[in-house]
This record gives structure tokens, C-alpha cells and sequence, in this order.
């Protein structure tokens, strides 16, 4: 039976190219060389139709010293430390841009109207003004903009948009977030993920945005009507949770754990929580629920794209209560990068499906930035978003 379903509505949804014109060559750059950008840079490397010319990072050294670890000093990469100066000396045909949250926005933009399509890392912004705004410079210049969340790139992921996709499921009128994780905030490289100022969000706009993405491409990305949610911050403002390194509690200004209660158009709600921190492993699974069936997605705390077993379909046949385990494989989820940055490449060069495009996320921003409004208000609040 499940085997039977699978074969129904499993569909690689980015597929790679069959064929990749090793001659018609992009011009890429990197700005931000952070952790992220050596998945990044790493992908880049592989993909035979782009050539990676140049780096732009404000910190003195910081490029030379990436380059190095990375035993790249014979690509002939040149490292600016300003993006205004790239842009003068370089022809760019794609960018990344790799930097702090609070940064998207500005950098975006500058990319864009250079003439550069670019992917931004998650979360796309820290406000649905900023959002907004970066939609709109990529209209304006003809451009390319996507939001690099990789585990869209999963089997699995792409899976769960089929079965809704397939009917199988029925009118979808319910959708509940899961997963988080029990003790988890992210500080392995400082204090960057835990200050407002860099990252906009805590818990929501970091792991958050990926159980948002996972559940809105599944039921077609429907626009946000009303928000009503919480944060918290007990966690991280306690100096007792950081091992060795109890100033970062004064650091700590955004959310540790959040919850929403989300109304979207079509009349489906969305029922959402995630948490860095918290006395409990998980929130929760992850449910669609429609008319004629139900998906059961397995909580997960990273929100990597891994998961740790298979989902499952409820469902009636012939009059009968049945439960359908749609087979599982673990996936290697180090190519989840080089997927999303080919995905990308290929949009460019060569016309195909592009990957989280920013008109998508742009609803996502909204109920972000939407329960961000609400948690301070302490109520319900519209969701009004401009058009583009």
C-alpha cells in the first residue's frame, strides 16, 4: 500500500539539469565569509558553469584567512572589504550574500540594483517593510532573488508538498509547526545569533522559519490574514544556562521560544511553535490535516533537513481506518547546500524552477514580522501586506 501511494505523487521537485553548459559560465561572489558561506563557496566550487571571482568582507584579513583554510589560493578569488568597491571593479552575474540577518536587506538591495541575481541566506529579513522592499528591487532590476532554505532540497520535504499536492489528503483546513529542541540555543560562535541587533529574531526567525517553509510550500504558500502569538525569554537571559560563559545572558535580547496562532487565506489555520530552550524534547510533531486524510511529520530539533523516521498518512479505505508509513532513507544532508546553490545556478542560467523564491518567503516575513507586532501588543493582529 505505501509503496503504492509513494508511487502516486513522488516527484523529484529540483531536479538538476541533465545537461550543464561547462562553457556558459556565471560570475559568482560571496559577501560575508562566515560559517555559512564555506557551504556556500564549497558549492559554488563544484558547480562547472560558475566562476567564483570574489569575496567582499568588512573584517581585515577575515577572506584571506578563509581562503587559505580552504586551500583555495590558486581559484585567483580577489577579496574586497567593501561591496561598493566589488561591485565597481567586478561583473557579477550572481551573489550571496552570507552576512548577519539585520544586513539582508541592504545588501540585497545593493546586489540587485548592481544587476546581480542573488541568493540571500535565511531568515530573507528581519522585518516585512525590509521584505517588501528587497521584492520589489529584484521586480524593478528583472532579477533572480532566493531564500536559501536547503531542506526544501530533501526528498522528504519534497515528498510531503506531493502527498498534499496529490489530493490524497483532501482540503487542507489545519497545519501545526513542530519540533525544537530541549537545550539548543545557538552560541558556538558567540553572541551573533542571540542579539537583536544581528539576527532580528531569536528561536522563530532562526529554526522557526524552516518549520514555517516546510509547511506553507506544502499547501501552496497562502497569504497570512491574522496573528495572534507569544515569545519568551527564560533561557537566555538566565546566566545559569551557558556553561563557561554566563555573560551571554546579558547579551540575549530576542526569543527563546514563541507560539502563533495564524489564519490564512483559503481558511486554513496554522498553529505554530518552536523553541530553543524549553523543560520538554519537542513541541510536538508536525500535522496537516485535511478532509479526507491526515500527515504525521516527525518532530525534528536541527531543522536541517534531516528527520529521524518516517511520516504518516491517516486515512479511510474502503470504509476502514488505515495508517499508510510512506517508506523512509536517511539522506546526506552535507549536499543539501550544493543542491540549493545548483538549484539557483540553474534558475539563472538556464531558465528552471527557482528555488524559495523571495515572493514566497515575502508571506512568510509577514507572519514574522506579524507575530513579532503581536507578542509586544499582547493581542491579535491584522496582517496587511503591501503589494509588490
Amino acid at each position: 500500500m505505501a509503496q503504492a501511494i509513494m508511487d502516486k505523487f513522488t516527484k523529484n521537485v529540483f531536479k538538476e539539469k541533465s545537461i550543464i553548459d561547462p562553457n556558459k559560465k556565471l560570475r559568482a561572489a560571496v559577501v560575508g565569509i562566515g560559517w555559512i558561506a564555506e557551504a556556500q563557496v564549497s558549492s559554488y566550487l563544484r558547480c562547472e558553469d560558475v566562476d567564483l571571482v570574489a569575496f567582499a568582507e568588512i573584517v581585515p584579513g577575515k577572506a584571506e584567512d578563509f581562503i587559505e583554510a580552504l586551500g583555495i589560493q590558486d581559484k585567483g578569488i580577489r577579496v574586497y572589504n567593501s561591496t561598493k568597491d566589488m561591485y565597481e571593479h567586478e561583473k557579477l552575474d550572481i551573489v550571496s550574500i552570507c552576512t548577519a540577518n539585520a544586513s539582508h536587506c541592504e545588501l540585497v538591495v545593493e546586489a540587485l540594483d548592481a544587476g546581480c541575481n542573488v541568493l540571500c541566506e535565511k531568515p530573507m529579513c528581519v522585518t516585512l517593510d525590509e521584505a517588501v522592499t528587497m521584492c520589489r528591487a529584484a521586480k524593478r532590476n528583472n532579477k533572480i532573488l532566493s531564500v536559501g532554505f536547503q531542506p526544501r532540497m530533501t526528498k522528504y520535504m519534497q515528498d510531503i508538498v506531493n502527498i498534499v499536492r496529490s489530493g490524497v489528503l483532501g482540503e487542507v483546513y489545519y497545519i501545526q509547526s513542530g519540533g525544537g529542541r530541549r537545550h539548543g540555543i545557538p552560541t558556538p560562535f558567540g553572541t551573533s545569533l542571540i542579539e537583536s541587533s544581528k539576527s532580528g529574531f531569536g528561536a522563530m526567525g532562526d529554526i522557526g522559519c524552516y518549520s514555517l517553509d516546510m509547511l506553507l510550500n506544502a499547501v501552496g504558500y497562502p497569504k497570512p490574514l491574522t496573528v495572534s502569538a507569544y515569545k519568551s525569554d527564560f533561557f537566555g537571559k538566565d546566566p545559569n544556562y551557558y556553561k563557561g560563559h554566563p555573560e551571554y545572558a546579558e547579551a540575549f535580547d530576542v526569543d527563546d521560544f514563541a507560539a502563533a496562532f495564524i489564519r490564512l487565506e483559503g481558511g486554513i489555520i496554522l498553529d505554530f511553535r518552536i523553541a530553543w530552550a524549553m523543560h520538554m524534547d519537542t513541541t510536538g510533531d508536525a500535522l496537516i490535516l485535511g478532509k479526507k486524510g491526515g500527515l504525521r511529520i516527525p518532530s525534528t530539533p536541527a531543522w536541517n533537513g534531516s528527520f529521524d523516521g518516517p511520516m504518516t498518512i491517516y486515512h479511510d479505505v474502503a470504509g476502514e481506518m488505515v495508517e499508510t508509513v510512506m517508506p523512509f532513507e536517511d539522506e546526506d544532508i552535507g549536499e543539501l547546500y550544493y543542491k540549493k546553490v545548483r538549484a539557483f545556478v540553474s534558475a539563472v542560467n538556464y531558465g528552471t524552477e527557482v528555488p524559495a523564491p523571495a515572493e514566497q518567503i515575502l508571506y512568510q516575513m509577514a507572519i514574522l514580522d506579524g507575530m513579532t507586532r503581536s507578542a509586544e501588543l499582547g493581542r491579535e493582529v491584522e496582517i496587511v501586506i503591501p503589494e509588490i
